[in-house]
């Protein structure tokens, strides 16, 4: 059975289609005993405006399309919030979808939401997808990179310097005495992997100490906690003192791993995350972790995107590029016993009695 069509509201009420249409959506243009009496027919009948029917006569959805590599990591949780804190201030509903690493699913819903006809996107890539991007972005949906640094010309984008964060890791395992660090992440695809495993190479070599890069599939807590297994089985003196996991998940699960082999955390190894999630600190042994303004970044791109939209859609002419600086967050898990460390921000840290 059908519901109520706005015709069926107009017939009962006594107006003009338009009439119903103003009640909707410019309720100042209709007189108030007018106004009363359609609102009471759409109450009765329990009437629902049709929103596909309305954004393709208005030709926009009232929302946005915000696409992360994963909703499961509190990273893109914080991230998303931000938008939705923006967002919401504009009278826009935000729709939350996440590629799970996979090009073939950033794909699918990068096609679902330009058939969608949503206002704009806010896109963190997975990789290789810059031709379809392109395309949307020139059939009039703006888009803004969020979590990565638009390298392409005509793209807004909002990002952390990871090259930095990166050599910010590395230097914090050098300075608490680490000599054979394990850089931990992938797939090397990911952009913001390629650019932290960089910045961990540069401190290395600066400081002559060694540098090995343990894969992953994914930055889940599953290759998280494969990865420390196989860390822990190691000979001692093979096994790296420090590791730098590219973000938290990944760093947890190696914690846990070795926590629960019987290495001693930072005793053995110290072990570095990146993203500095609340759990981070939470831990058993609280996690150090590299700090990204996850919410901040995510505001700042959802105002970038509005401003593109008011513009009317071309970004290409006005492209900007907003890029954040990532802090050091010292803890347990690195600090070991009698090291003093200053952080880039210059607040000292003191490892636990």
């Amino acid at each position: 059975m059908r519901g109520p069509l706005l015709r069926d509201v107009a017939q009962q009420a006594g107006v003009a289609t338009g009439t119903v249409s103003n009640v909707l959506h410019n309720p100042a243009k209709v007189a108030p005993e007018t106004l009363a009496r359609v609102q009471a027919v759409i109450a009765e009948l329990g009437y629902v405006p049709n929103a596909a029917a309305r954004q393709l006569s208005r030709g926009r959805s009232g929302s946005v399309g915000l696409l992360v590599l994963d909703a499961r990591n509190p990273f893109f949780n914080d991230l998303a919030a931000g938008v939705e804190e923006a967002a919401g201030s504009m009278d826009l509903a935000v729709l939350l979808a996440t590629s799970a690493e996979r090009a073939d699913r950033e794909r699918l819903y990068l096609d679902r939401f330009e058939q969608s006809r949503v206002d704009g996107l806010l896109v963190t890539p997975v990789g290789g997808s810059v031709k379809q991007l392109k395309a949307i972005r020139d059939r009039g949906t703006p888009i803004v990179l969020l979590d990565r640094l638009a390298t392409t010309p005509g793209f807004s984008s909002v990002a952390v310097d990871d090259i930095e964060g990166g050599r910010l890791a590395g230097q914090h395992l050098v300075d608490v005495g680490c000599r054979r660090i394990a850089f931990v992440g992938g797939p090397v695809t990911l952009e913001q992997v390629r650019n932290r495993l960089v910045g961990a190479g540069r401190a290395a070599e600066a400081a002559g100490v060694a540098l090995s890069h343990l894969a992953t599939t994914r930055m889940t807590a599953d290759e998280g906690r494969r990865v420390g297994s196989e860390i822990a089985a190691m000979p001692r003196r093979e096994r790296p003192d420090g590791v730098f996991a590219a973000n938290d998940l990944l760093a947890l699960a190696i914690l846990q791993a070795l926590t629960l082999a019987g290495i001693r955390v930072p005793d053995e190894v110290a072990v570095i995350g990146y993203d500095d999630i609340a759990f981070a600190a939470l831990a058993g042994v609280p996690l150090s972790s590299i700090h990204q303004p996850s919410y901040q970044m995510g505001r700042r791109a959802m105002e970038l995107l509005a401003a593109t939209m008011q513009a009317g859609g071309d970004s290409r002419t006005a492209s900007q590029q907003v890029v954040f600086m990532p802090e050091l967050a010292a803890r347990a898990s690195t600090l070991r016993y009698g090291t003093r460390v200053r952080p880039a921000n210059g607040v000292p840290v003191e490892p636990l009695a």
